[in-house]
């Protein structure tokens, strides 16, 4: 049995050949929610998207996000919109009133849907609303995730990393604002001065998570601050992985990421922005997967391969690197 954490993405990619080791009935995904957002008042789960159209053989691959073939005319249309009634556009986050004044679990992540600043689909907003009224409904976010993966019928386990809301915002020199505007809506460009996940001292990990961890867990390339860190902020978690054996695949080649802005970020929390920064990221780790041409060394044990992953082919040669790293340390 086989647990990755999963977020943006890395581990997506990665988990396209995971059946080069482990068989779907043997592997859990664990996703993070930090990344959600309310806009316009529905409920988006990015990361756990991804997996589910992965998993069900809709995601677009070429932005490796949304459906593929997806028509944009609703956020055309909010657009066109907003430019006749000469509104701004933008990431509009509602007022700091508003953002603990609905659904709790959309708690500091409330952003207006006026000329929506991030690009749905029209497929994927029916995903939205209908994750959004289950929630309204009384479901929690667990419940509403394996109606879809059941739904989708993905083969692997899938879990939500909680049912409560964890914000990741980001401290830049403009001020604070989600990931999502700094990423998507900012591209990037604020300087980052640190990065909190607001409400991850009061959340508790969703159900069956801690004992997924129970077995051997891998952490694909995925960002270690915003895209893994808000799993490891949550109680249990960290110890839980201290406890179990990890292996962690490296999303940088030497102090260059191979997408994202993992590099800033690190650097934000004190952590080197390289490879050599997971030793602060994954102190728990047991063995790392880095690219044949990094010469990082850590003080154990270090599979080397081409990890660049561009296809299933790739992705089967570092699971298999993996499997090797649980080998040698499981």
């Amino acid at each position: 049995m086989v647990t990755f954490l999963s977020g943006g993405t890395g581990t997506p990619k990665l988990l396209d050949g995971a059946a080069a080791a482990f068989s779907p009935e043997e592997t859990t995904v664990v996703a993070n929610t930090g990344d959600d957002i309310e806009l316009g008042g529905l409920f988006v789960s990015p990361d756990v998207d991804t997996l589910l159209f992965q998993g069900g053989g809709l995601l677009d691959r070429e932005t490796w996000w949304g459906i593929k073939g997806d028509t944009h005319r609703t956020n055309s249309a909010l657009t066109d919109i907003a430019t006749a009634m000469d509104l701004p556009d933008g990431p509009q986050y509602l007022p700091d009133d508003e953002q603990t004044a609905s659904r709790e679990l959309a708690n500091w992540r409330r952003f207006s849907g006026i000329a929506e600043f991030m690009t749905i689909g029209d497929r994927d907003r029916a995903v939205h609303i209908t994750r959004t009224s289950l929630l309204d409904q009384g479901y929690t976010l667990s419940e509403v995730v394996q109606r879809f993966a059941d739904g989708f019928g993905l083969t692997i386990d899938l879990f939500p990393m909680s049912d409560d809301p964890v914000a990741s915002l980001v401290h830049t020199d403009r001020g604070m604002m989600h990931f999502q505007e700094y990423w998507v809506g900012r591209e990037g460009r604020p300087t980052v001065e640190n990065v909190e996940f607001r409400g991850s001292s009061s959340a508790e990990p969703a159900p069956g998570v801690l004992d997924a961890l129970n077995d051997t867990v891998v952490i694909g390339p995925s960002n270690p601050v915003t895209s893994i860190g808000p799993m490891l902020s949550l109680s249990g978690i960290a110890d839980a992985l201290s406890q179990t054996t990890v292996v962690a695949v490296s999303p940088f080649l030497g102090d260059e990421v191979f997408s994202g802005p993992a590099g800033d970020l690190m650097e934000a929390v004190n952590a080197e922005p390289s490879t050599e920064g997971l030793a602060t990221a994954y102190p728990f780790a047991d063995a790392y997967i880095v690219d044949e041409d990094d010469d990082t060394e850590f003080d154990r044990p270090t599979i080397r391969t081409d990890i660049e992953i561009e296809s299933r082919k790739d992705a089967a040669r570092v699971i298999r690197a993996i499997d090797h790293a649980i080998e040698i340390v499981g």
